[in-house]
């Protein structure tokens, strides 16, 4: 691979034209090298490395500082590989939180639908039941009882 166009880099890392053109603003990639003839940018074969590892890490959520911080750690070597890990774990926390997160509102909905359903069936019992395991749920979405 020689270069490739912004167009092409767009296409290669699911990333918009507009998001290389930012993290290029940012400092994330670059500076990018440009066509003599025409001014465009030019991607080489370590730009689109770069773009490669920054859209995996937009892809997981990861922050700009924290991508320029890994970036940055990439060129340190064996150094900071325990701060990349690190930095990777500390992320990971935050996924897992989220997921969590996710599956309290999760079971909120389905429990909530089974009041509903229970409700529509005339089922008192099934009811009763389904609002127990809601009151259960409600604590793990950071709200009060309603």
């Amino acid at each position: 691979m020689s270069t490739m166009t912004i167009q092409d880099a767009s296409r290669h890392s699911g990333l918009s034209e507009p998001t290389l053109r930012y993290y290029e603003d940012v400092g994330l990639i670059g500076p990018i090298g440009r066509d003599e003839r025409s001014g465009h940018r030019r991607y080489g074969p370590d730009d689109v490395n770069a773009i490669e590892v920054l859209a995996c890490l937009r892809a997981v959520g990861v922050g700009i500082e924290e991508m320029r911080t890994y970036l940055a750690n990439r060129g340190r070597g064996r150094e900071a590989y325990a701060e990349q890990r690190d930095l990777l774990l500390r992320h990971a926390d935050r996924v897992e939180a989220e997921i969590e997160a996710q599956r309290a509102r999760l079971g909120y909905l389905r429990e909530k639908a089974a009041v509903w359903d229970a409700r529509h069936r005339g089922d008192p019992g099934a009811e009763a039941a389904a609002w127990e395991r809601l009151h259960e749920v409600i604590p793990y979405l950071g709200v009060g009882t309603r």
